[in-house]
């Protein structure tokens, strides 16, 4: 069986060679897309999806009979589907926004995901987020860049006296494969842990070493609130001014979960105000250079440019999991991740 892996300028196919190469029985070639920032959607199935790296066209030039199309960023779209006999789409990301599910069921493919393969970075950038703002590290960075004295005496650090972790509390909103990961490396810092998830139960928590807590009572208690929810309808805009209002004065909020959770101008006005000690975000929404954004510029927030998952090791993770479906497969084994495997079963597809 033929095999596309088709990389990008974010996820080159180098990246998931090792893992590839493992696969007995099977023809795998690797290829690239450049980037077109200037690709526009135009079909209904291009409609479909978001947050692609180069184009439906480029990938069709690619691909030449393969079976098996394995993506990152690459546009999968029914134009797509239809240019060669795919048996199998494997994306090395755990939400598929850049494949045409609803195009993917009709054909009776399956799509099968990468969940959790940034897991650990993101929960690791999210302890060194707490920490920078509990030991307010940025504004001690800040001064010492813009020209400020130091290494002149032992007593110099008073001016940027901050807290421990330990014997905190840190809330939790979402307790997925990030907030478990961000609930054991916070457990090694001795805090006392929240965590509120409306869809997981309690005992499911409580073995991930969080308590169960309202979201009220969490923003209550919490001295650091991180946000690790998925994006839905009906948690859009969660946190805004009412809410950033019932959290602890001094309470500190960290955001590596999706921007659209986080009203910015709440956030701004919470921090200005001082009920906020100071914000991280990895996520926001987007700035062209020289544009204004409501958090940059502010001295107790750190903005970054979505660096949660830009690790080496969370690609080739990723590699090594759409590896491990694609090996299933070939293998005739019941897949795992299938993004698809409801609309695949309600129109008779093969939904394994």
């Amino acid at each position: 069986m033929r095999i596309l892996v088709l990389g990008d300028s974010y996820c080159p196919s180098e990246r998931f060679r090792t893992a590839f190469a493992r696969l007995d029985g099977a023809s795998v070639e690797f290829d690239d897309l450049e980037d077109e920032p200037g690709w526009r959607p135009e079909t209904p199935s291009e409609r479909r999806i978001s947050e692609v790296l180069g184009s439906p066209e480029q990938v069709i030039a690619r691909l030449d009979g393969q079976e098996i199309l394995v993506v990152q960023g690459a546009p999968v779209t029914d134009a797509v589907l239809d240019s060669a006999p795919i048996r199998l789409v494997a994306v090395a990301r755990g939400g598929p926004v850049n494949i045409d599910l609803q195009a993917a069921a009709e054909r009776g493919i399956p799509v099968v995901t990468t969940p959790g393969k940034n897991a650990n970075a993101v929960a690791e950038l999210t302890i060194a987020c707490l920490v920078l703002l509990a030991r307010r590290a940025v504004d001690a960075i800040r001064w010492i860049d813009g020209g400020g004295e130091f290494a002149l005496d032992n007593y110099e650090g008073a001016r940027w006296l901050g807290h421990d972790l330990a014997g905190h509390t840190l809330g939790l909103i979402g307790f997925g494969q990030v907030g478990r990961r961000v609930a054991a490396r916070a457990a090694a810092f001795e805090m006392r842990i929240l965590a509120h998830d409306p869809y997981m139960a309690d005992d499911l928590v409580r073995e991930g070493g969080a308590e169960p807590a309202g979201l009220d009572a969490l923003l209550r208690e919490a001295d650091h609130v991180s946000i690790h929810a998925r994006l839905g309808n009906d948690n859009r805009g969660l946190f805004d001014a009412r809410r950033f209002g019932q959290m602890k004065a001094g309470a500190t909020l960290v955001n590596t979960a999706r921007a659209e959770l986080v009203d910015e101008a709440a956030l701004h006005d919470a921090l200005v105000a001082g009920h906020l000690s100071g914000a991280a975000v990895d996520v926001a929404t987007g700035r062209v250079a020289g544009a204004a954004h409501p958090l940059v510029g502010l001295p107790n927030v750190v903005v970054l440019p979505h660096i949660g998952g830009a690790t080496v090791d969370t690609l080739e993770t990723g590699g090594r999991l759409a590896a491990a479906e694609v090996r299933r497969f070939l293998e005739g084994q019941p897949l795992v991740n299938v993004a698809n495997r409801a609309a695949l079963a309600s129109l008779g597809g093969p939904s394994r």
